[in-house]
């Protein structure tokens, strides 16, 4: 693999850190997170092993819905200070080699952008058809609701007109209308505002819903391609900065998600979360049975060399379980959320990992190796690095979206202002900032943020990783998920143990894309063995590529195909 090659598509062997700004670090005291104070924490960042930070919504915003109800695209929120703030902090995170991609709203805006507030005033107003309306009165949608429990209908009607505008989400946010060439230019101008500014791409939250065309006549709604509009935006992009990046929320089955790939040609999306998996690996750690995750995988479509996934264990919404079965949700639930309050809108989990893992730590660990060993780019959620805990007397989503927990003392080193002040209270108990702080962890040789920065050290090592061919392996062991990943040059092999019982796994490292398989595979290995990658020892292999493996309850081991006369990095 040429090493310099992987710089062109820097986010396919990226390390994606989320966090919002309002709950990272309060600078000025006032309770609420801010860019001056998320700038004096980009060296810990740096230090994590972090190489792309992305920004949850920081445009102006009444924060009904965590900053996603926007009132100004081309602004920054003055709770978290000015554009200079934000230009410091780009210019902060560049120096110390970090990416910064940002959210970007496309399907709404908040009911009080002034976009909105002018489109109310009359059906003839210029600003109307920036948003999507009916003059009649609507069917029951309640079955197209996203939130079940906190909306009825998709459709509200407005007092002003007495008409009915959509709205894929809350009421108060209201769709834009994306086949106006209006709210397109406009897209375009913030999208380019930004990127001006330093950013390095974005990140597009619901895009299935976006492309919505219900707001286009309907002689003309047949003929409308959405996805047209989503390889403009990315051609748009491209052209503003030819290395930044579109990742896409796409919560649909693989055959879908392909077409928001853009298909064969891979012109839309550069990345996408990748549901499928994330869904499978909890099914997986709930029968300590790691073949549902195998199978979920074997069916990924094959991307364009351009494109890729971005893998996540913990994301900032609900843990979604939707394309699990009825069945398959329930012994989900049953194992890491079996209280109703730990469950949100009978499809997901409000928790974080930890402690649905009951604070197990070679089990967290295991689930962590495994992110960064699947082929894709791993996105970790603000907190995660030092096993932070939900706090369930949030309401909803806002149960994992608490303050960054930076040391023991006073709000756990967030901000110095009064508890009543904080934007958002702090967990209590066992996962409270006394117990679980970055300070500590970052002192602990032991803890699971030095593990974690080891872990993404090592997966910034293996290119192959985000660059080679998938495959699962076959071996006998049904708690066991073992696959590698090759390149032209090289082979990393990845083995992890579901199970709470130690396993002896036999395996085959399989014929290699490689110039290494001569022989027809025969004797392909001969004098090669297995190079462990941490701290394990290594492993013989057999001249057909045979091995023999002995791993712990919820152990995990990474390894190089390695021959004699092999020039490797230490």
């Amino acid at each position: 693999m040429n090493i310099a090659e992987t710089s062109d598509l820097w986010w396919k062997t990226a390390v994606v850190y989320c966090l919002d700004v309002e709950t990272f670090f309060d600078c000025d005291g006032d309770g609420t997170g801010d860019f001056a104070g998320l700038t004096q924490r980009v060296d810990y960042l740096a230090a994590l092993g972090v190489n792309c930070i992305w920004l949850m919504p920081f445009y102006p915003s009444p924060d009904r819905d965590d900053g996603y109800d926007v009132t100004d695209f081309f602004d920054i929120d003055r709770r978290f200070g000015t554009l200079g703030d934000f230009v410091e902090f780009i210019r902060t995170a560049k120096d110390r080699g970090i990416r910064v991609i940002a959210d970007f709203v496309v399907n709404h805006t908040s009911n009080q952008h002034p976009w909105f507030i002018e489109a109310r005033k009359s059906v003839d107003n210029p600003y109307r058809d920036y948003y999507v309306w009916r003059s009649d009165p609507p069917p029951d949608t309640s079955s197209e609701v996203v939130f079940p429990g906190e909306q009825t209908s998709i459709w509200t009607q407005d007092d002003a007109t007495g008409e009915w505008y959509l709205h894929m989400f809350m009421e108060h946010q209201p769709d834009l209308n994306v086949t106006n060439p209006g709210v397109r230019n406009e897209i375009a101008k913030a999208m380019g505002l930004w990127l001006e500014l330093g950013l390095d791409g974005f990140r597009l939250d619901a895009v299935p819903f976006f492309l919505e065309t219900r707001g286009a006549p309907k002689d003309e709604a047949a003929n409308v391609d959405p996805h047209d509009y989503l390889s403009a935006l990315r051609s748009f992009v491209n052209r503003r900065n030819g290395g930044a990046v579109l990742l896409g929320e796409v919560n649909l089955p693989y055959k879908e998600q392909l077409e928001y790939f853009g298909g064969a040609e891979g012109n839309e999306l550069n990345m996408q979360f990748d549901f499928m998996s994330m869904q499978h690996i909890y099914l997986s750690l709930a029968r300590q049975d790691a073949r549902p995750l195998a199978e979920a995988l074997k069916t990924r479509p094959r991307l364009h060399p351009d494109n890729h996934w971005a893998m996540f264990v913990r994301n900032h919404d609900e843990l979604t379980l939707d394309k699990l079965s009825d069945g398959e949700r329930e012994e989900v639930f049953a194992a890491f959320g079996p209280d109703k309050n730990m469950q949100l809108y009978g499809r997901g989990l409000r928790r974080r990992l930890p402690p649905m893992l009951d604070g197990d730590a070679d089990r967290i660990r295991m689930v962590y190796s495994l992110m960064f060993s699947l082929p894709g780019t791993p996105v970790l959620f603000y907190g995660e690095e030092i096993g932070m805990g939900e706090d369930l007397r949030q309401k909803g989503r806002a149960a994992v979206r608490t303050p960054m927990q930076w040391n023991g003392g006073k709000n756990g080193g967030f901000s110095s202002a009064k508890v009543s002040e904080l934007v958002v209270p702090l967990p209590r108990g066992e996962y409270g900032p006394e117990k679980v702080n970055a300070a500590a962890a970052k002192r602990d040789p032991k803890s699971l943020w030095n593990f974690m920065a080891t872990l993404i050290q090592r997966y910034r090592e293996s290119p192959e990783l985000g660059w080679g061919e998938f495959a699962v392996l076959d071996q006998p062991e049904p708690a066991v998920f073992a696959h590698r990943c090759s390149s032209a040059e090289a082979t990393v092999v990845l083995l992890h143990n579901f199970g709470d019982a130690p396993v002896k796994v036999t395996a085959n490292v399989g014929t290699e894309t490689n110039a290494g398989a001569r022989d027809g595979g025969r004797r392909a290995y001969r004098d090669a063995m297995l190079l462990d990658l941490f701290d394990g020892g290594n492993v013989p292999l057999a001249a057909d590529g045979g091995f023999t493996v002995e791993l712990g309850r919820y152990g995990y081991r990474w390894f190089r195909v390695h021959r004699p006369g092999d020039r490797l990095a230490p």
